[in-house]
């Protein structure tokens, strides 16, 4: 990989996914990162309890200007956990093609600039029953859309928009599953219910039906967008994935077999399901090997280092430089 400087901007600096990327960059990277959230004073409190040591700027979304020049705009804006999904309702549609739309503009003054656009695997609507491929079609209810649409439909919307502009350098990234030891334990995912029962000692009731997801690591997601930037990109869109998924049944016999878990399988559960469900919530779509991107982990064994962290208070992750 080159180790050219480059220059990034960092929308929605104040996700999860944006702050285990700066964590990675800091330790891996002499990259100039410039921080955009709409409370910058949220991301100086966050790096300085983190102890970044390296002097990034931070500054509010009104302060970007086509003025300004990046070599790289990565945009993290959207929602973070289906709660969270379900009460912006609609209103992602608006938040996702303002901000999108802003650095869309800065492009076409600037088109070398590469533009990373956090999308999901939920813009496949559909059922997935079973794992999406390359030639698998997005499929919406048109005649009946409801609020589990709203998500997947912004992201569709996006990216249709990124298209559209063949002549840009727009990589659509989709993420499916990922899990870090920062994440918000009160968030309602499958795995973070799974550590709240192992860390209060209750017992998680969970719903029989078969389910698999597709777990990224951090450091595969490092991985993934530090490829993008060093490469020379088209107008794209590539899916994430691990070395192997893992099915419900497996993943609680391992988080018993490891940390105790105690678990009973219902006939309904507390589950929030905002997106709709999804019981093959992966993709086979491998073209993200044309960057060439290697996953590193299987989604058992990246979920088994980061919960270790989360369960046994361990030191932060031991970065590997690429």
């Amino acid at each position: 990989m080159e180790h050219n400087i480059v220059k990034i901007a960092i929308f929605g600096a104040t996700s999860q996914i944006a702050k285990d990327l700066i964590m990675y960059f800091e330790k891996s990277s002499d990259h100039e990162l410039t921080l955009f959230g709409r409370e910058p004073r949220v991301i100086v409190n966050w790096l300085n309890n983190v102890a970044i040591e390296k002097c990034y700027c931070v500054k509010d979304y009104a302060s970007f200007t086509i003025d300004d020049n990046y070599d790289v705009v990565i945009n993290f804006i959207g929602v973070s956990n289906p709660a969270q999904a379900k009460e912006m309702g609609s209103t992602i549609f608006d938040i996702t093609y303002h901000y999108d739309m802003m650095i869309l503009n800065y492009l076409k003054s600037h088109e070398n600039c590469k533009y990373i656009f956090l999308s999901s695997g939920a813009v496949y609507g559909g059922g997935f029953n079973s794992p999406v491929t390359k030639e698998t079609e997005a499929s919406f209810p048109i005649n009946n859309l409801s609020e589990i649409n709203w998500y997947a439909i912004a992201k569709m919307y996006a990216e249709a928009r990124h298209r559209a502009l063949a002549e840009l350098n727009i990589v659509d990234v989709r993420i499916f599953n990922y899990f870090s030891h920062t994440q918000d334990l009160s968030a309602r995912f499958l795995i973070t219910d799974i550590l709240r029962a192992i860390r209060d000692k209750t017992e998680l009731l969970s719903s029989p039906e078969y389910i698999v997801r597709d777990f990224l690591h951090p450091s595969d997601f490092y991985q993934l967008v530090s490829l993008i930037i060093s490469k020379v990109v088209s107008n794209t869109v590539v899916d994430c994935y691990s070395l192997a998924p893992i099915d419900k049944v497996s993943l609680l016999a391992t988080m018993k077999k490891e940390f105790g878990l105690c678990y009973k399988v219902m006939e309904a559960s507390n589950s929030v399901d905002a997106t709709g469900s999804k019981p093959f919530y992966y993709s086979k779509n491998t073209c993200a090997n044309d960057f060439g991107y290697r996953p590193s982990l299987t989604s058992i064994d990246g979920l088994l280092i980061e919960c270790k962290k989360v369960l046994y208070r361990t030191s932060p992750t031991t970065i590997i430089k690429l």
